[in-house]
């Protein structure tokens, strides 16, 4: 338990961050296991993946290194074909 105010305030506002935190990684990981999964994804699925996963990295929820390998991934998949 908390001994001051100010580390009582810090567990709330860790609590509240870890939660969006998870629902953010939650998100991205059941698109890209839609668009792994889905033969006929259409480009703005694409798009929208490719930004979802920027947005995590630009707000600090994935390392920006993470991000640059799923979308590296992700454009190697469309490339060979395995995707769309």
């Amino acid at each position: 338990m908390a001994n001051t105010r100010s580390a009582t305030k810090r567990t709330r506002q860790t609590l509240k961050r870890s939660l969006r935190n998870r629902s953010v990684v939650t998100r991205l990981r059941t698109m890209q296991k839609q668009a792994r999964s889905t033969q006929a994804l259409s480009k703005d699925q694409i798009r929208a993946l490719i930004s979802a996963i920027d947005k995590a990295a630009k707000r600090g929820i994935i390392h920006e290194n993470a991000a640059n390998r799923r979308k590296a991934r992700l454009n190697r998949a469309l490339a060979a074909g395995k995707i769309a």
